[in-house]
């Protein structure tokens, strides 16, 4: 969505009396200026739009950049057919006007209606096309009625304004069509604002023109849609994170306990080696002893049930091996 503080002109002088364009050129300029307005406010909400018309004593600002559209209409009820164009002074007042624009980050557009022959030389506009493009700001010229008359003078200005194809000069022949709809398919709308565009193909298949709070609500729901599924792909990130950190610790958490099980392992065997060893010519008085000495050293340790079955059979066994030792040095004797 661009960003675009936009001034239209608007051709009042007595030329615009003349029927050669649906129901006549004033009337296809009012309508096309209102179409103007709705497609630059549904492109951005921040988007402004003023109206200045060119003819009379002096060309005067009918209404300040806006984006509200009682506004527009209050400010083009008084606009009146009377006198005659100035299309250079029109464009210069238009290019004052962007300059004290309140949001300085808007590009500056100038769209201007021509319907009446322009008396400024061909090296006036020139020189004016080359002050526009130096101050930043693009130019859109709809010439009509009188386009053949204006066709070389209007190509030169736009050849010196035009800056990477921001600028355009669309000529539109008599006939029955209606002015804005010729616009709706020229690149003065559909080549940079993105709201409408040739064919009539428009985004989620809203004409803005006709439904603006329609398509601004589309677009909006659309970028919180967006957001939503940035956060959620930042959620699964991090819990993919926290749960390698789990399994590690996890990891570390198995590995301590195997190594506290083979140390208390390790444990038992000393305490029953340590138990088994007696000195020779002790008795059974001494292997009772030991047995109790055993039981107290096991049951010491943390962890160990010296109840445990297996570990009582094999107290026997180391037991029963020591006494027939035992028997064996004393038939030796």
């Amino acid at each position: 969505m661009v960003l675009e503080a936009t001034v239209l002109i608007v051709d009042n002088s007595e030329w615009s009396r003349n029927g050669d364009y649906m129901p006549n050129r004033y009337d296809a300029q009012v309508d096309a200026v209102r179409y103007l307005f709705n497609v630059k406010t549904a492109d951005n909400p921040e988007n402004t739009v003023g109206v200045i018309a060119s003819a009379g004593n002096m060309p005067q600002v009918l209404v300040s950049l806006t984006g509200d559209q009682g506004v527009l209409l209050r400010g083009m009820h008084e606009l009146r057919i009377h006198g005659e164009s100035r299309f250079d002074t029109g464009i210069q007042i238009a290019q004052l006007v962007l300059k004290h624009r309140a949001n300085k980050h808007q590009k500056q557009r100038i769209i201007t209606f021509t319907a009446s022959p322009i008396d400024t030389d061909e090296k006036a506009l020139v020189k004016l096309g080359k002050k526009l493009k130096k101050n930043g700001v693009s130019i859109d010229v709809i010439s009509f009625g009188e386009h053949t008359t204006n066709e070389q003078k209007l190509a030169a200005f736009i050849d010196a304004a035009n800056n990477n194809d921001t600028s355009h000069l669309l000529s539109i022949p008599p006939g029955p069509h209606v002015l804005s709809e010729q616009i709706r398919a020229s690149p003065i709308v559909g080549g940079d604002s993105g709201a409408g565009g040739a064919g009539g193909s428009f985004e989620f298949g809203v004409d803005p023109d006709m439904d603006p709070e329609l398509a601004l609500a589309l677009r909006m729901s659309m970028q919180e849609e967006e957001e939503r599924q940035r956060r959620e792909a930042a959620n699964r990130q991090a819990a993919s994170g926290e749960e390698g950190a789990g399994k590690q610790s996890e990891g570390a958490g198995n590995d301590e306990d195997v190594m506290m099980e083979d140390v208390e392992d390790e444990q038992i065997r000393e305490a029953i080696r340590m138990s088994l060893m007696d000195s020779n010519g002790q008795g059974e008085s001494s292997g009772s002893k030991n047995d109790e000495l055993v039981a107290s050293l096991i049951g010491s340790l943390p962890g160990v049930d010296s109840n445990d079955p297996e570990l009582q059979n094999a107290l026997g066994s180391e037991s029963k091996n020591k006494d027939k030792g035992d028997s064996k040095d004393k038939e030796k004797k």
